[in-house]
């Protein structure tokens, strides 16, 4: 019986230095901060939700698929547009968001760039309704504000290659 319940305890990351830990707690930390200043200073809704664990990934996890900035632009391009979409069409609508949210990840695997975080867009637009021209500028700046500082940040030693430039093998079957 302890087997069975071990493996669902079971921790699935490799271990880390610890100053690695810092150090991109630090870059996620300093990235949210200057779209949030960014965001008091401009007036737009900069400050989403899903920009907490976006920065998660670049910093934290820089080599895999969904931190590349492909992933991050793609993913919020289609999730401002899915939840533009449907907000527009049925405005305030909740199931409206929840398809939004399916269409969104659907569309993401099939095109692959696929970025978790992206998929809440809709979400957020349906709880507190953004004008699809000012949600594409705030994702797009959010995007362009964390890619390139999570650009500069990786190469502050312990340097981290980022973005990956060549996409990983296939798998074969």
């Amino acid at each position: 019986m302890l087997s069975r319940a071990t493996r669902y305890l079971a921790r699935h990351e490799p271990r880390t230095d610890w100053r690695l830990h810092i150090k991109s707690s630090a870059g996620a930390f300093l990235g949210v901060l200057v779209v949030g200043g960014l965001s008091a200073w401009s007036g737009l809704p900069l400050l989403i939700a899903p920009l907490g664990p976006t920065a998660l990934l670049m910093f934290a996890q820089p080599e895999i698929a969904p931190s590349q900035p492909v992933a991050i632009f793609a993913g919020y391009f289609l999730g401002a547009t899915f939840a533009s979409i449907m907000e527009v069409a049925f405005p305030g609508s909740w199931w409206a968001a929840v398809l939004a949210v399916g269409l969104v990840m659907l569309t993401m695997l099939m095109l692959r760039v696929t970025h978790p975080p992206a998929a809440a867009v809709p979400l957020v637009v349906y709880s507190s309704p953004i004008a699809p021209q000012v949600l594409f500028l705030v994702m797009l700046t959010a995007c362009v504000v964390l890619t390139g500082l999570a650009l500069a940040w990786h190469r502050i030693p312990p340097r981290v290659g980022y973005p990956r430039w060549s996409p990983a093998e296939p798998e074969t079957p």
